[in-house]
């Protein structure tokens, strides 16, 4: 079992290069506010652990680890290690910690995502972010390879199952709704007409294929931090602030599976079985058998939605409805604010904002805050239970957390 001590996410809205902000700079922060919210000094910590996919590329700056000493003083020393897997590398540092604890190595991690994407044109920016693909193999053509990719699954979907692109509208109209109740969201502020959320071409633009604007996940500079307690430690820890160990949230259950990188390879294989993507069905089942739990017991999910049609994708690989019938779950409210299961309760992606390195990070932080009731206008009444879906590539790597009290 692993403890979450505490966490902090910067402002998704700010735009870092402008500031004059580095990566460095980010990282330094992530690492105070991190700190500060748990109240712990750096003596507390034992090993660090960053989530990032594509600094070497955005800001031609590798091995992140070393800005843990670099940021702070007192880290000089202090075991590190970086971690990538696209978008779900924030995730991947979370395991990577937890394993550490749970092996007996460290009693305590901070884990830090951080992205910086905002300090290069659109086009460059994208096509950094195709190194996820198989390059050289597929979407060659694409001007724009993520909503080339995630057009093709709305295809595939159309294909197996029907798909009424409406529903892929309405995902991306609550998310940014919600994002509008979280302080931290890139997207709080934005503005959207009736049309925004139709396929009018002048107000919800075709960006690739079937994606539009607002199915879009944001491109963003961010960092989010979480400390990861063993359980003596844990207890340690409650025991000198006076308060129940068992009012801190655990990392109850995790799944991670992996595909091949090939957009196509997967989709091929999937031919014969019920779900699109089993691997991401594994990996989010396997989240809740090792957490003992099912989808009932389950109070809300903060998920992958790069693009409308991966929550889309998302809602029936969680179980919520049959392979092919998200749309059930959308018309009937059930992943809104007060439906069955909110989805994305902090604005997703799409609202919230999709520092890539950071966004794993930044899932668990929020279940943390629903699980201990401090995420203040967005707050799920009564969540206890929280699951995490976090995608990279293609569902090339797939990581799901259970994180309860």
């Amino acid at each position: 079992m692993t403890y979450i001590l505490g966490g902090w996410q910067s402002d998704f809205a700010r735009n870092w290069s402008r500031e004059g902000v580095e990566m460095a700079d980010g990282f330094g922060e992530a690492v105070h506010g991190g700190l500060a919210a748990a109240s712990l000094d750096p003596a507390d910590i034992d090993v660090g652990h960053v989530g990032n996919f594509v600094g070497d590329l955005f800001a031609g700056q590798g091995l992140l680890g070393g800005f843990f000493a670099q940021t702070e003083p007192a880290f000089d020393g202090l075991p590190t290690s970086r971690h990538e897997g696209a978008c779900a590398s924030g995730s991947l540092a979370l395991l990577a910690a937890m394993s550490d604890i749970q092996a007996g190595h460290y009693g305590t991690a901070l884990v830090v995502g951080i992205e910086l994407m905002r300090n290069v044109p659109g086009q460059t920016g994208a096509e950094y972010l195709g190194a996820a693909a198989w390059t050289g193999h597929e979407f060659g053509d694409a001007t724009y390879v993520w909503p080339r990719a995630f057009s093709n699954l709305t295809d595939e979907y159309d294909s197996r199952y029907g798909i009424n692109e409406a529903h892929l509208r309405h995902i991306a109209q609550v998310n940014f709704g919600n994002a509008k109740r979280n302080p931290n969201a890139q997207t709080r502020n934005y503005s959207f007409s009736n049309a925004s959320f139709t396929s009018d071409d002048e107000a919800n633009p075709v960006i690739e294929g079937r994606v539009r604007k607002t199915d879009c996940g944001q491109v963003t500079d961010g960092a989010a931090a979480v400390v990861l307690a063993s359980p003596e430690r844990a207890a340690g820890y409650a025991k000198a602030r006076g308060i129940p160990l068992d009012s801190l949230p655990r990392i109850k259950g995790w799944g991670h599976r992996s595909a091949p990188i090939s957009y196509n390879t997967k989709i091929d294989n999937s031919r014969d079985q019920p779900y699109v993507f089993p691997q991401v069905k594994r990996a989010i089942d396997e989240a809740r058998s090792r957490a003992g739990v099912g989808l009932s017991d389950i109070d809300l999910v903060e998920t992958h939605d790069c693009f409308s049609m991966t929550e889309y994708m998302a809602i029936d690989h969680l179980g919520l409805t049959a392979p092919g019938e998200s749309w059930k779950a959308i018309e009937a409210g059930d992943i809104e604010m007060g439906g069955k299961l909110p989805i994305n309760p902090s604005g997703g992606l799409i609202g919230c904002g999709h520092p890539v390195g950071a966004t794993g990070v930044r899932m668990a932080l929020d279940a943390f805050k629903q699980t201990t009731d401090t995420a203040g206008d967005y707050q799920v009444e009564g969540a206890k239970t929280v699951q995490t879906l976090n995608i990279g590539g293609s569902t090339t790597t797939t990581v799901s957390l259970v994180i309860g009290v």
